[in-house]
């Protein structure tokens, strides 16, 4: 299957490029990164020489972060498409060009699982910001948040967890504020200052927070911050042999060799930095409605998370380099 030739403009695209009053947000971020790295990964799906020309790989992936940006389902995005001027200059998708349908937008994403990519392409976003000199380094908050699955719980809300949906086997019970909760959990491990995220994780809503921790630590900060859920000795005994500042939370516990006061004053100060990350979950379940998955199991989740996570990334890079 071939690729669509979308480079060339059409008249009519000429004349609205002329028009004021677009999108400049969209613009910057187009301009913001290199997408020839981006596109090169991704051009081997739909490359068979024989079928009906598909879309270009690049415009369907440009075409899944508008989908994040604006938290819209497939069908809406292909309404957006067609009606949105913003939008398909973005995309690169000219004005006498149909717009991808939900079922193509469906079917690529189904080709981003079955190769893997979503982690690929979040790493190589990650590489080319990093590369801007917006990431400090000076430390890496980590965190976990309960997420919705998207079929209905197996069970009643008030009944001892176990069962699981067979709708979405992958996801899975565990309590929250006393009360069963069916679902997923995103982990995140975002750089300080810069507020990029530099790590993430989907797992089952069974999986314990700090299960992912070492996995969210990159290596190259200069410390790490989590609260109590993530004391760990063994964890500080690795950050301290990396020469990493252990800036994790303690529990106060009855027999502690550090006074009560000590412990509380230092968690009250560690706790006041990690708080920040705080502030990307609620950027992800209010600005990208991330409070329910979109889909069932973990592969499909999972690239959501990463597409999310560029999203997110790039805006905020878009903010940062507004402000140099």
């Amino acid at each position: 299957m071939s690729h669509r030739q979308l480079e060339q403009l059409s008249l009519a695209d000429g004349l609205v490029k002329r028009r004021p009053g677009q999108n400049e947000a969209l613009k910057r971020l187009a301009a913001s990164i290199s997408w020839k790295s981006l596109d090169l990964m991704l051009r081997p799906i739909y490359s068979a020489a024989e079928g009906r020309p598909a879309y270009p790989p690049l415009v369907m992936f440009k075409c899944l972060l508008l989908q994040q940006w604006h938290a819209l389902s497939d069908p809406q995005l292909e309404e957006a498409l067609a009606d949105r001027l913003s939008f398909r200059g973005f995309a690169g998708l000219p004005l006498d060009q149909e717009v991808p349908d939900h079922s193509t937008v469906s079917r690529f994403r189904a080709q981003l699982v079955e190769r893997g990519l979503g982690q690929q392409l979040f790493d190589e976003v990650s590489r080319q910001l990093e590369a801007l000199g917006l990431l400090v380094k000076q430390g890496t908050l980590i965190d976990a948040s309960l997420v919705e699955a998207s079929v209905r719980p197996p069970r009643d809300s008030r009944s001892v967890p176990g069962e699981k949906s067979p709708l979405d086997p992958d996801a899975d019970w565990t309590k929250r504020g006393g009360k069963a909760f069916y679902g997923y959990k995103v982990h995140v491990g975002m750089d300080q200052g810069s507020e990029l995220i530099r790590t993430a994780a989907l797992t089952s809503a069974r999986v314990s927070d700090t299960a992912l921790a070492d996995e969210l630590i990159s290596g190259d900060e200069r410390a790490v911050y989590a609260d109590k859920s993530y004391q760990d000795l063994a964890r500080s005994a690795r950050l301290a042999k990396q020469g990493i500042a252990d800036g994790i939370m303690r529990k106060l516990m009855p027999h502690s060799r550090i006074p009560h006061e000590e412990l509380a004053r230092r968690n009250r100060y560690l706790s006041g930095i990690r708080f920040a990350v705080e502030r990307k979950f609620a950027v992800m379940k209010e600005r990208y409605h991330y409070r329910r998955v979109r889909y069932r199991g973990l592969a499909k989740n999972r690239l959501q998370v990463m597409l999310m996570c560029i999203a997110i990334n790039l805006k905020r890079a878009d903010t940062l380099l507004g402000a140099q």
